[in-house]
């Protein structure tokens, strides 16, 4: 070979070699830079049960976020008259003239600025995302405290455009994630607007979702699980959401002809709660067709152990032992009382009708696939826990066996099922049986990491005169919370510091605190719907500190618009920090610090070569 040949095929060789050291080079400094950066601002909220215009609302005004930022961003000597007056310049993204707060507009030019560059120390924020380019070159200078044109700060109407547009900077990166608890669906007629707003493009890439028992119900029904379709109308008919089943896409028509004519609303005289006599039929005829398939069910998953729970042979055996006073209603003309659990043949009928209705409606798979596609049993985020409800226990203070599995391998088993039958499902392919039963186990299964109760009590609190029957006894999960051995033993499983749950109302104002004494296990409220307290609980993670935010009722929403006030809100405060938390210190960590010996080590080999 030519030695000009030789020198540049070496000269080639040294630079393919360079610029690989340049990007390792690269990398361990990108990774260096992010585990200094500080953790996202994380916001949590559980059981919006479809409120979408209440979740709206509140998620406009940052459940409060603007006054934490404000606090964290600016001095700790910073008066609190000046903190609320920053918190409206923000919010109306103006400079707003007041006298008794002595700021001018250089002042409020560079607190805004100090609270953007705290913001900003996150290092997934990207600020030419969200400035126009005439401003980027010059904001990046104020943010870096370099030199500016005098006209920013000397001519009001240049001022004002720069005070606007890092308000705006300053409300996009407010908040980095927004883990969603569960349960959007059911009670609320709003599902599909929460869903909406949380898969756009704007808050998707910030959004964790979990699953809820309430969600599970509706996927399954969406994969073909009859007795599931029927109690997911059962539950819309009981709020008379016809409106949101007819946007939906669904026709109900066939079912709702069916119950006035055999169950009319003279003969509805259990505990409905719909609120037109065509929702109480509806609702009536759904709940003895959900009967009967849970009947056929649960028969022939034996493993289960819910015979108990096989409602509609109770109602056969107590009328045929002449038990009619137990009852507050008796009415049950498509009841066999020799073979309960059968369909008559027009039930049937609607039942294969409905359940086509569910598994090919295309807008609900549009809904649903934002389930499938992007939620979790369980996610690990900042040392952080989070699960719906609970990970199931004993009396003991042990984990409970369930389906074969306990502890955090039951949760991938129960994750990796439900994702196999949504691929199928969103693949328009049948679901298979096993995985359409396990939907019904994972909604009121005694054991699912979902529900946690001993029984779902529709039946009892339908039918039975004796309102002892009714209660739903909640399992292990929150007596073993009050034992450190187990909290150990459930934060030793999942590798984490802190467990945060929803599921479960919590009524602020009986004085119950979200937060365990000890700051460990944190019960994010889901008292948000109507059905509930109108209220519930809303939980921020900033660098500096743990807060739980009582959330204002509608009706406190309402007078704050009708006064252009600030609601204000109660903050439970549950940890802070003496240093701004970083992302090297969460468990995120590892899995970097693992890339960053592997990148120091392959520079040490460039540097020996």
């Amino acid at each position: 070979m030519p030695p000009f040949a030789q020198n540049s095929m070496n000269h080639a060789a040294s630079v393919k070699r360079a610029d690989e050291y340049d990007q390792l080079v690269q990398r361990l400094l990108e990774l260096d830079t992010k585990l200094s950066s500080d953790i996202p601002t994380t916001l949590w909220i559980s059981d919006l049960h479809g409120e979408g215009d209440r979740f709206k609302s509140i998620l406009r005004g940052r459940f409060g976020l603007l006054y934490q930022s404000c606090k964290e961003g600016l001095p700790k000597t910073f008066p609190e008259e000046k903190l609320q007056y920053m918190v409206r310049v923000i919010r109306h993204q103006q400079f707003i003239e007041d006298k008794s707060i002595k700021m001018d507009r250089q002042d409020v030019l560079l607190c805004l600025v100090d609270i953007a560059r705290y913001k900003l120390s996150n290092v997934e924020q990207n600020l030419d995302k969200h400035l126009p380019k005439e401003y980027r070159l010059y904001v990046r200078r104020l943010i870096g405290g370099r030199a500016v044109p005098d006209p920013i700060f000397e001519i009001p109407a240049i001022s004002d455009r720069f005070i606007a547009h890092l308000a705006e900077v300053i409300k996009q990166v407010i908040l980095d994630r927004i883990i969603v608890l569960g349960d959007i669906w059911d009670r609320g007629s709003q599902p599909d607007k929460i869903i909406r707003i949380l898969s756009s493009k704007d808050y998707l890439p910030m959004v964790r979702l979990l699953y809820g028992n309430h969600d599970i119900l509706w996927m399954g029904a969406a994969a073909g699980n009859q007795s599931l379709v029927a109690e997911a109308l059962r539950i819309t008919c009981r709020y008379d959401h016809f409106e949101m089943l007819a946007r939906l896409g669904f026709d109900t028509e066939k079912l709702a002809q069916f119950a006035e004519r055999t169950y009319p609303d003279e003969q509805c005289t259990a505990k409905f709660k719909a609120k037109t006599p065509r929702g109480r039929s509806m609702e009536k005829a759904l709940s003895i067709i959900q009967f009967k398939l849970e009947d056929q069910l649960i028969s022939r998953n034996p493993a289960w152990s819910m015979d108990s729970r096989r409602s509609i042979r109770v109602i056969a055996e107590k009328l045929n032992q002449g038990a009619e006073a137990e009852f507050n209603d008796t009415f049950f003309p498509t009841l066999d009382r020799n073979n309960p659990a059968q369909l008559t043949g027009e039930e049937q009928e609607i039942v294969d009708d409905l359940t086509q209705q569910f598994t090919g409606n295309k807008k609900l798979k549009r809904l649903l696939g934002f389930f499938f596609e992007h939620g979790h049993t369980y996610y690990i985020h900042n040392n952080l826990l989070n699960i719906h409800a609970l990970v199931p226990s004993t009396n003991e203070g042990e984990f409970e066996q369930c389906l074969g599995f306990k502890g955090r391998a039951l949760l991938d088993h129960v994750d990796q099922a439900i994702k196999r039958a949504g691929k199928d499902y969103l693949a328009d392919k049948p679901v298979g049986q096993k995985e359409q039963d396990l939907f019904f186990y994972l909604w009121c299964g005694p054991k699912s990491p979902f529900f946690g109760k001993e029984a779902m009590k529709t039946f009892e609190r339908y039918y039975l005169v004796d309102k002892g029957t009714h209660k739903e006894p909640s399992l292990y999960w929150k007596q073993n919370l009050e034992q450190d051995k187990f909290k150990s033993m459930l934060l030793e499983e999942f590798q984490a510091e802190r467990v945060i749950f929803g599921h479960t109302p919590v009524d602020v104002t009986q004085g119950k605190t979200m937060a365990s004494k000890d700051g460990v296990a944190i019960n994010v409220d889901g008292g948000f719907a109507a059905a509930y307290y109108n209220r519930g609980h809303a939980l921020v993670h900033t660098p500096h500190m743990i807060y739980g935010i009582i959330l204002p009722t509608p009706e406190e929403i309402e007078q704050a618009s009708l006064t252009s006030e600030t609601i204000p809100l109660r903050v439970e405060v549950i940890a802070e920090f003496d240093r701004p938390m970083r992302i090297k210190d969460t468990s995120k960590a590892r899995a970097l610090d693992v890339e960053r010996e592997e990148l120091v080590k392959k520079l040490n080999e460039y540097i020996r070569d």
